[in-house]
């Protein structure tokens, strides 16, 4: 007989699992439905202009950053952000991207690899704070399974574009 605020079963897990809210849309589909566009890479030397230019000739909200010899990646430049880094006078123009970027956590983080396989149910998780202590992400960083080659970016408003076309 289950009571009001008994203990949990510890062989359940403590938080409820994700649902997805636009599963019935997804039919199957994978993150390679979402057509997402190439990614431009650019490297921690690059002038901050670069950067700027860059996306704004493509519309990106999200740049990759990779190191120019191993083409490792080691973070990403959110142009938002970067705008407000501007404004204030935090970085200038022609700083280098290394002042702005936000870099990945290399040591003790384990991360979600997206590839163009992921089924859509698990980007939209990922977007939702799963898989990442609940934080929620704005983009994903689209690799091949081994995370040798970045694919693409795909964004929140790209999954939310995608439900928007998809009949119910």
């Amino acid at each position: 007989m289950a009571q009001s605020g008994a203990l949990q079963d510890p062989a359940q897990p403590l938080s409820e699992p994700f649902v997805s809210k636009w599963a019935s849309r997804y039919r199957g589909a994978t993150v390679e439905d979402l057509d997402p566009p190439a990614a431009l890479s650019l490297n921690p030397s690059d002038p901050i202009s670069l950067a700027l230019m860059s996306a704004f000739e493509r519309d990106y909200t999200h740049l990759t950053i990779v190191d120019s010899s191993t083409r490792a990646l080691l973070g990403y430049i959110s142009i938002p952000h970067l705008q407000s880094l501007l404004e204030t006078g935090k970085v200038g123009p022609e700083d280098e991207l290394s002042k702005a970027m936000t870099r990945f956590k290399r040591k003790g983080a384990q991360y979600r690899i997206i590839t163009m396989e992921t089924p859509l149910e698990e980007l939209e998780e990922f977007f939702a704070g799963g898989n990442t202590a609940g934080q929620k992400q704005d983009f994903a960083v689209i690799t091949d399974d081994r995370r040798r080659f970045v694919l693409g970016v795909a964004t929140v408003h790209d999954l939310e574009e995608f439900v928007k076309r998809r009949p119910a």
